[in-house]
């Protein structure tokens, strides 16, 4: 445990120093939450409602992009610049340095979720009972399961600026197509039937249900977790190919 601890603690450390974690997962989500309910009149029937649907999407949205691209950046640059091999050839075991990571990565997204939800009560004094608070933070957190091995996956390209460029494109692409900038509902036909399939929308669908007095659906948790397997099913095959060349 206490090598997992330091391993943590390391992983934190680099995350916090990074320009990208601070930008896409904290300041772009609190600054899209105040245009979107200060300034933008998006004309909502019921004012207090669309602010804590919408803090629930930016929350969300924070924890996606952190996962996808702050972990897949990371992995790359690390594999790049030769400290996986390092790792390998030290006597830290591989578990305990994927355990660490994870677990770091995961504080984080804690962190991300407790900030934006104060930017959310500060900005709108949106107001939830305590149930709703955890039982809406519980489920971005494990929600972002899924997106954790994406990162993985991206984890695997070769050069840190391809991984960057598919990882912006897959990050926007899921929030939008997802319904977190805009509802759905409000998209074309063709958009939203593509949105109902994708993790972005069951991820933020499960927060949006929660805020409105109800329980996340059953096929969105099953959505999100067969995402998962299929996730981690090709990061293993990837990782097994590239350590048999």
């Amino acid at each position: 445990m206490r090598l997992v601890a330091v391993q943590c603690k390391a992983e934190m450390l680099r995350i916090f120093r990074n320009p990208y974690y601070v930008f896409w997962s904290l300041l772009m989500p609190i600054m899209f939450y105040f245009i979107f309910t200060r300034v933008v009149n998006t004309g909502p029937d019921d004012a207090s409602e669309w602010q804590a649907h919408y803090l629930m999407s930016m929350a969300a949205f924070s924890v996606m992009g952190s996962a996808i691209m702050t972990m897949g950046i990371r992995l790359v640059q690390e594999r790049t610049q030769g400290w996986s091999t390092f790792i390998r050839i030290t006597p830290l075991p591989s578990s305990v340095y994927f355990t660490g990571k994870m677990f770091g990565q995961t504080l984080m997204h804690l962190f991300s979720v407790l900030c934006i939800f104060l930017a959310g009560y500060l900005m709108n004094g949106v107001s939830l009972t305590a149930e709703q608070w955890l039982l809406s933070g519980l489920w971005i957190l494990a929600g972002s399961m899924p997106f954790l091995a994406l990162g993985t996956l991206i984890g695997f390209m070769k050069r840190v600026d391809t991984a960057s460029g598919v990882s912006n494109v897959l990050y926007m692409g899921l929030a939008v197509a997802g319904g977190m900038w805009m509802p759905l509902d409000i998209m074309p036909k063709l958009m939203q039937r593509i949105g109902h399939w994708l993790p972005s929308y069951h991820f933020g669908d499960g927060a949006w249900r929660i805020v409105a007095g109800n329980h996340p659906q059953w096929g969105s948790i099953l959505i999100l977790l067969g995402y998962l397997a299929v996730f981690m099913i090709l990061s293993v095959y990837i990782r097994k190919k590239q350590e048999a060349v």
